[in-house]
């Protein structure tokens, strides 16, 4: 009995062991096979996961990036086989998002709407846009699985992957490497990138053509993050905010009648309007708006957004989203409404103040994508490691220094005329809102002379519009329709 529970003991300590030295390989793959139904037809693919390193200059591995990649195994030579390379946000997400709820072959179960459901796991993606594309879901450095190496301490080149400008240098040489070794550089290639994936894909654009010399034949921006619009002055930075006030009052049946009797699509161009001709103009002038003047436009925007002119006052018509997420149910329910989808509903510990104790709509995400993701990695892909899958990792402080991704989209759309944009949006998203995805849309190329090569869609729904499934099938459908679109097969590239 002794000898038994000496052995037991051993095992204990050697587990614990290897436990506090758990380490991820730098360059390994799995690879599974499997088959769905997309659109109501079959398609047969292989499913690849993994790490692959990023190197230093002197050609030492400096991180080890996890990734799934998704290729379609009956579609034939994949020389005219678009290959799609996403990324999620954050900074410092992991691809889960968008991985296992938007385009790729499972989707996380959830409600029609987006809400959790016990048991947790996943389910077929009936919409996924692996019928008409291949997918790569990467996982930047320390989200996901992915690591820097080493994982912490002083030794860490922080400089090298936490900042806007190296994080798109670092992705770019990655993608390189993936590219050449899963022989696509003859395929059209797109990327995509959600919320502050929307940075990163924009800086990705021209840093793939000028230092990869890999171009593009589309970018697809999904609820994405423009700093240039959140560091603006407050007529930009506050103005972009008030259509987005409208659709979330209009979801709440906050509004006057006269608008809550319409559709909301038949709405919103009337509250853009009125946030581009006469609020930005209000707010630009501050303190030294005429009084009755502030108080016209202070009416005029209690209309457009269910909040009481008092309110906007004590705001001088600056309302922050934060107050607007804790005060339009303030007076009628007491509850607050999401940040990043304003129709989860929250609860705080007191009614009063100036913003929610919590973002009730991340919560909820959590609650159903983390036990999928962890589930869906181990027991359908294979891929079987004791490291933490990071939903967000550690990335801060991140180096927002020169910001020039606006301006190098415009440069890669002018070198590449092969090169078109997508952008697609939630109108209840409160974080990266529709109008301010159209704003950024607007000022990239202000010449105008590129803009029939720029798409927007608008979707019913938050950042992730794509949880509700009437999105879910419709934004899968507006990405086959710009991947056809923007396929150039046999036109040459070049102005006429």
């Amino acid at each position: 009995m002794n000898k038994i529970i000496l052995t037991s003991f051993l095992i204990f300590v050697i587990s614990i062991s290897n436990a506090q030295n758990r380490k991820l390989p730098v360059d390994t793959l799995v690879v599974t096979q499997h088959s769905t139904t997309i659109n109501g037809q079959k398609v047969n693919y292989s499913a690849t996961t993994g790490t692959q390193p990023v190197w230093d200059e002197m050609g030492e591995p400096i991180a080890s990036l996890f990734y799934t990649y998704y290729q379609r195994t009956d579609a034939g030579d994949n020389a005219a086989r678009p290959l799609i390379m996403s990324f999620n946000g954050g900074p410092g997400s992991a691809s889960v998002w968008m991985h296992i709820a938007y385009t790729g072959p499972k989707i996380l179960k959830i409600d029609n709407e987006g809400f959790p459901v016990q048991p947790y796991g996943i389910q077929d993606n009936p919409y996924s846009i692996l019928d008409v594309a291949d997918i790569v879901f990467v996982n930047p450095a320390n989200t996901g699985y992915s690591r820097t190496i080493p994982e912490s301490g002083k030794e860490v080149d922080r400089d090298k992957f936490f900042g806007i400008n190296a994080d798109i240098e670092y992705l770019a040489d990655w993608l390189n490497t993936f590219v050449t070794r899963n022989n696509r550089w003859r395929s059209p290639k797109y990327i995509i990138g959600e919320s502050y994936g929307g940075t990163r894909v924009s800086g990705l654009a021209l840093e793939l053509q000028e230092r990869q010399w890999m171009y593009l034949n589309g970018v697809i921006m999904v609820s994405p993050a423009d700093y240039l619009v959140f560091e603006s002055d407050v007529p930009i930075s506050s103005g972009t905010n008030l259509p987005y006030f409208t659709a979330a009052a209009w979801y709440h049946k906050m509004l006057p009648q006269e608008l809550q009797s319409k559709d909301l699509t038949d709405i919103l161009p009337e509250a853009e309007n009125f946030a581009l001709d006469e609020l930005m103009p209000a707010l630009a002038r501050g303190g030294f708006l005429p009084e009755a003047e502030k108080q016209r436009v202070a009416k005029r925007m209690s209309y457009y957004s269910g909040l009481s002119e008092k309110s906007i006052l004590q705001n001088n018509l600056d309302v922050s989203t934060a107050f607007f997420w804790k005060d339009l149910l303030r007076d009628k329910t007491g509850q607050t409404i999401g940040r990043l989808d304003s129709r989860y509903l929250g609860l705080d510990k007191m009614e009063s103040g100036d913003s929610p104790d919590y973002s009730a709509e991340l919560t909820s995400w959590l609650h159903s994508f983390t036990p999928a993701i962890n589930y869906y990695i181990r027991e359908h892909l294979k891929f079987k490691t004791d490291i933490k899958y990071n939903m967000f990792g550690p990335v801060r402080p991140w180096n927002n220094e020169n910001n020039t991704v606006r301006e190098d989209l415009r440069q890669a759309m002018a070198e590449n005329p092969y090169l078109k944009v997508l952008f697609q949006a939630g109108y209840y998203d409160g974080a990266t809102t529709y109008f301010a995805s159209k704003y950024t849309m607007w000022q990239v190329d202000p010449s105008g002379k590129m803009k029939d090569r720029f798409y927007f869609e608008g979707y019913r729904s938050g950042h992730m519009m794509y949880l509700r499934n009437e999105d879910l099938e419709k934004a899968n459908d507006d990405l086959r329709t710009f991947i056809k679109n923007s396929f150039e097969k046999g036109k040459s590239a070049k102005y006429e």
